[in-house]
């Protein structure tokens, strides 16, 4: 069955584009497991970004880098604290509620859904992995833009709640770069005289005279 704008307010235009995406769905079959994928679990590709981006920063004997992948995984579950009030008042009935012919491929439950979690998670941690390293930034920006697309695509958001979504996490994991990162980093430097230093260094301790 072909939806037509007729199925949804004329005036709102991200319900429109939410019928461009689900058409496109319709059409392209042989996209819906890569989809489907990044809609469920692209998350954890970002988790191993962040993992990835502790990694290179503890080997590099960088405090504020450590700090920094920290502090991406904290930016997520604020921004996502955040978005909870904000669903709430808004109460969005979501895509396959409001348009029950649409294409839904995966199953989710019929609770609000702007702004989308998984947007906004991502675009706190892609956006925060940019200040740790730019081409894993790239990365996962990469992925968070495939993420919030895929929402979309397997009918369970409009674009309106990803866009918002990707903005909140990244402007939460922005502000905190700025703001608590250079405090959060001298923690961390403390920490490399203590018995945690493992985790926030790969060098070699100094030597005392």
């Amino acid at each position: 069955m072909l939806l037509t704008t007729s199925s949804v307010p004329r005036s709102s235009w991200d319900r429109h584009a939410f019928l461009d995406v689900n058409h496109f769905a319709r059409h392209t079959s042989w996209l819906h497991g890569i989809m489907e994928f990044f809609a469920k679990y692209g998350v954890v590709l970002l988790a191993v970004a962040l993992v990835i981006g502790w990694w290179i920063s503890r080997r590099a004997s960088s405090p504020r880098g450590v700090t920094t992948s920290v502090w991406g995984a904290l930016a997520a579950l604020i921004a996502l604290g955040i978005a909870q009030p904000i669903s709430s008042a808004v109460d969005e009935r979501r895509p396959f509620v409001a348009i029950p012919s649409a294409l839904t491929l995966i199953h989710h439950a019929s609770d609000a859904g702007f702004p989308s979690d998984h947007a906004t998670a991502s675009g706190a941690v892609a956006a925060a992995l940019v200040f740790v390293s730019w081409r894993l930034g790239i990365v996962a920006w990469l992925i968070a833009l495939l993420i919030a697309f895929s929402r979309v695509y397997v009918g369970v958001h409009y674009p309106q709640d990803v866009l918002a979504g990707l903005a909140l996490g990244a402007v939460v994991a922005c502000l905190g770069v700025w703001l608590l990162v250079p405090l959060l980093t001298r923690i961390t430097e403390w920490l490399q005289g203590t018995p945690l230093r493992p985790l926030v260094t790969a060098g070699t301790p100094p030597v005392a005279p």
